[in-house]
């Protein structure tokens, strides 16, 4: 599979959420996100390690139940001034994925406009 194919199967998996809105896209990753909840005595098990933010999204998200959500929430929310990891994806991974991911569309809060 290319990397835009894997894209595009992220960018169809993530418009079952269209509908959502995105308060209630927060309030689900905050109530259930594995890194919300995720706690360490001192610092994080990786912080001597050296890490890509692919693999640190690898390592953080690992079985988390909403990374969908997640990733969709920060593309509502942040768009192309995305950082950090989000939804299991690096952030150069989700730059490159706003361009497959439905800029307009019928999201309640949206209206049904573009963005």
């Amino acid at each position: 599979m290319t990397e835009n194919s894997r894209l595009i199967d992220i960018a169809r998996q993530l418009a079952r959420l269209r509908r959502v809105p995105t308060a209630s896209l927060a309030e689900i990753v905050q109530r259930t996100g594995k890194c919300w909840w995720e706690t360490y005595e001192g610092d994080p098990p990786w912080a001597a390690e050296y890490l890509t933010d692919r693999a640190l999204a690898a390592l953080l998200c690992a079985g988390c139940p909403v990374q969908d959500e997640c990733l969709e929430l920060e593309l509502r929310t942040h768009g192309t001034h995305t950082v950090g990891v989000w939804g299991a994806l690096p952030e150069d991974d989700r730059r490159a994925l706003l361009q497959h991911w439905p800029w307009t569309d019928d999201r309640p809060e949206e209206g049904g406009t573009a963005r």
